[in-house]
């Protein structure tokens, strides 16, 4: 499970191999006992939660960082090491 972010108590990780379940490129996210599924396109949550403001700094990660995200998607399904991302700042 490489982690490709970290940000206010966020991890942001994708397992490798991972095309099967939901069928669309996604990420997982978790902060504290919460975790999330996100799609990478479009951002919709595929399953879990996160608190209201987390899922808001994950919503901003994501639309600076969609190219390199989806860029370790490719990478992860194909169990190819990821690129670390830059966090939110």
């Amino acid at each position: 499970m490489p982690i490709l972010s970290m940000f206010y108590g966020v991890v942001v990780y994708m397992y490798f191999y991972d095309s099967q379940e939901h069928h669309a490129p996604h990420f997982h996210a978790e902060y504290a006992e919460f975790t999330a599924v996100i799609a990478i396109e479009s951002g919709d949550v595929l399953e879990g939660d996160l608190p209201r403001n987390k899922m808001k700094l994950v919503q901003a990660w994501l639309e600076i960082h969609r190219d390199e995200i989806m860029a370790d998607w490719s990478l992860a399904v194909r169990g190819l090491p990821v690129q670390k991302i830059k966090p939110l700042e």
